[in-house]
């Protein structure tokens, strides 16, 4: 149970903060429309409500059929190995919760609306770059992001460990 309840409480808070901010845009936000959050920020942060049909922060948007059912198929994957983990796998439980929590919020936008409500539109000029993304998104990365980290440090562990210096050799022999 102790791994569940963390891991639940992420989940739920990740929910909870992505369905009211999209429900916060949906009321006060017509589609296309931009919402200046801090002026002095524009054009580089803003709000402006997008649809999004594709994967996360729009990728693949011919794809929307397949991103209504193949992030329930990681969900429950995801959901496995936290059943699977041991006691100390807390940071794994974090990364898997804020990844399921992500994905759901977007599950939920696409049965309810066709697609998935975006509205953190970042523009990036030296590169470019200008995105619609949403809380679930970045919960996505961030979590796997924490997942890589964690995978990364626990591996660098048990390598350490599984090395066994020269000098406790030779004493063990003595």
């Amino acid at each position: 149970m102790r791994r569940w309840v963390p891991f639940l409480l992420i989940v739920l808070a990740v929910l909870l903060l992505d369905q009211l901010s999209k429900q916060w845009v949906l009321e006060n936000i017509a589609l296309g429309e931009t919402y200046l959050v801090i002026p002095q920020l524009h054009p580089y942060f803003q709000f402006t409500y997008s649809a999004n049909t594709g994967a996360a922060f729009g990728i693949f948007p011919e794809a929307g059929a397949l991103f209504q059912f193949l992030p329930l198929v990681i969900v429950v994957v995801m959901l496995y190995f936290v059943y699977r983990s041991g006691a100390t796998d807390d940071i794994m439980r974090i990364g898997f919760g804020l990844a399921v929590g992500g994905a759901l919020g977007n599950v939920i936008d696409r049965l309810q609306h066709g697609h998935v409500i975006d509205f953190f539109h970042v523009y990036i000029p030296q590169i470019n770059l200008s995105n619609v993304s949403n809380f679930a998104d970045h919960a996505i990365v961030l979590g796997v992001m924490i997942l890589l980290v964690d995978n990364l440090w626990q591996e660098r562990k048990n390598k350490t460990e599984a090395q066994v210096s020269p000098d406790e050799v030779s004493s063990g022999d003595a």
